[in-house]
């Protein structure tokens, strides 16, 4: 059995990395997916969906360093079960949590949403080569 998700949507606060008590990083990103439509009655709708997504090894890293509140992502993983939960407001919700493959960093630098720290895309990677431990600075990012 095979399953795959893909989620576009923007991080609804800051990531958040902790280690392991094996030291491997892990990164807690929230990304809001919107959606909209009108119904029957031509009055407009909206359904935000959330996604709580773990992020590990060296791209955990890499979210930390370059992903902040309001940036874009597009995650590639894979669904765990749904949390159950009361909101603020009394109403019950779920949580989806999904286990990251593969994230890419999506929008500008002038995306008004998003921060001035990170790449416009693609972004650094858990590539497996040599060069993936090496921090570039911001202005050596070709992209």
């Amino acid at each position: 059995m095979y399953q795959r998700l893909i989620i576009v949507g923007r991080l609804g606060r800051d990531p958040e990395m902790r280690y392991t008590p094996q030291g491997t990083p892990v990164t807690s990103l929230n990304v809001a997916t919107d959606r909209s439509w009108t119904d029957q009655s031509g009055q407009r709708q909206e359904r935000t969906t959330w996604f709580r997504v773990s992020v590990w090894g060296r791209q955990a890293e890499s979210c930390n360093q370059y992903l902040a509140k309001g940036r874009m992502v597009l995650v590639e993983g894979e669904i765990n079960e749904p949390q159950v939960y009361q909101r603020r407001d009394g109403e019950w919700a779920a949580s989806l949590d999904v286990r990251a493959v593969n994230v890419r960093f999506l929008g500008g630098r002038g995306d008004e949403r998003g921060d001035e720290r990170g790449p416009s895309q693609g972004g650094p990677s858990d590539t497996g080569s040599s060069d993936s431990n090496q921090i570039l600075d911001e202005e050596e990012i070709p992209f």
